[in-house]
Formats: structure tokens, C-alpha cells, sequence
């Protein structure tokens, strides 16, 4: 059994069909990356994993049980968490502040010093309010709240998007880090290279329709399957 299994879901926008017949696993302790096209559907993957948005059909498990009709809060203090693309860090109260927050219902919250050791950059920004802080500090924040919770599954929708080549570093040092220490991770990621750095695992979705499924080695050695749905040559 896997921790989680995706079978056959199908999420809309009102009208619009977004997610066709997507099936995807994830196992304990594995970095799954989901790549695609701006528009693929990507991100709906990921929200409808959270319960954000609702699919009409299909099955979501999570440690064996259906969960694909549970709120957001639900699916949360079962141990999932999505670190979503637009951050929604706090910007009237300090960066603290925003990560006592996200631990107060936490049943078994990170020590806030082992955060602030895996960001040092947070600690030293501590009393900064989030309105005060760079896009990279924000995501900081946004991936940090995800870790004070303990969450059993992190969902990371573009962490690394319109970010400097240097925070992007310091982000994928700590998304290894993180990664080494067996936490499960789902990424969602434009920058292929950075995502298959660290991932297990690779899904490719194409106008909402998985395409692919393999390994970063076994994805790296299909050039024209990369240059075909990623647009990128290797």
C-alpha cells in the first residue's frame, strides 16, 4: 500500500475538465516531482491532492483510506500540507509569528529552533513582518510553515518560481535536506533540472493526461519525450 494513491481523478473549473483520468502514487519517504507545461494541470493536481478542489470522480487514498471528499483542514491534520504558489505568508505579523501560527494545530509540532536551523535566514529575520520580506524570505516562510507542522506529505507547487539563481540554491539545499531526512515530498516544478536533482520519481502531465511515469535517470535518457511535453533540450 501505497502512502498515497491517486486513481483516475477528474477535477473542473466550473465547466472546464482539468484533470482526465489522473493516477499517480506516492511512497513513504519518497520525492515525487510532477512536471509538465505552464497549464498542464500541475497545480490542480495538487490542490485537488489538498482537497482545495473537489474531483467530480475518481479515488483519492491516503494510508489506505478515501480522503478525496475531505476539506482542506481535514487532509491537514492528517499530515498533508500544501506550500501553495502564491505563499500566502501573513504580512501584518512577524515571521515568528507566522510559524507559531501554522504550529498551534500541529499535533506534534517541529521545535521552532530546528527551523530556524534549517533557515537560518528566518531566524536572523525573526521579528521582520512578512510584508518586510524578499520573495525568496516568503517562501522560506511558506515551505518553513510546512515543516513546523510535521507534515507526513509536503506538497510544493513552483517553490523555485521568479526566484534569483542564488535562493534557489539556498531553497534546494534545504528541499534535499528535507528529502535526506525522509520527509515525502510532491513537487511541482518548471525548472526541470532542479526538480529531478532531488527527485525519486517523476510524473509527466500533458493537457491534463498523465504521459509519463519513471525515474529522473530513466526521464533524462528520453530526450524526446522531454523536448516534446517540457520543452527542453538535453
Amino acid at each position: 500500500m501505497s502512502l498515497l494513491e491517486v486513481e483516475k481523478i477528474n477535477s473542473y473549473y466550473g465547466d472546464s475538465h482539468i484533470l482526465f483520468d489522473v493516477s499517480m502514487r506516492v511512497e513513504e519517504n519518497e520525492v515525487v516531482a510532477l512536471l509538465g507545461r505552464n497549464g498542464a494541470g500541475k497545480s490542480t493536481t495538487l490542490k485537488s491532492l489538498m482537497g482545495v478542489v473537489k474531483p467530480k470522480t475518481g479515488i483519492i487514498r491516503h494510508k489506505g483510506v478515501e480522503v478525496q471528499n475531505l476539506a482542506p483542514h481535514e487532509l491537514a491534520r492528517r499530515g498533508i500540507q500544501l506550500v501553495p504558489e502564491e505563499r500566502r505568508v501573513f504580512g501584518s505579523i512577524t515571521v515568528h509569528e507566522n510559524l507559531l501560527l501554522a504550529a498551534m494545530t500541529a499535533e506534534n509540532p517541529m521545535p521552532i529552533d530546528a527551523v530556524y536551523e534549517a533557515f537560518p535566514r528566518l531566524g536572523e529575520r525573526r521579528r521582520h513582518r512578512g510584508k518586510q520580506l524578499s520573495g525568496g524570505e516568503q517562501q522560506m516562510v511558506a515551505i518553513a510553515r510546512a515543516m513546523i507542522r510535521n507534515a507526513g506529505i509536503i506538497l510544493l507547487d513552483e517553490p523555485f518560481e521568479g526566484l534569483a539563481p542564488l535562493i534557489v540554491r539556498d531553497l534546494m539545499q534545504v528541499c534535499r535536506r528535507l528529502a535526506d531526512a525522509g520527509h515525502t515530498i510532491v513537487i511541482v516544478e518548471q525548472n526541470v533540472r532542479a526538480a529531478l536533482s532531488f527527485a525519486h520519481r517523476c510524473y509527466i502531465i500533458n493537457n491534463g493526461h498523465m504521459v509519463y511515469e519513471g525515474t529522473p535517470d530513466q526521464l533524462q535518457q528520453e530526450g524526446s519525450i522531454i523536448e516534446k511535453y517540457l520543452g527542453v533540450k538535453v
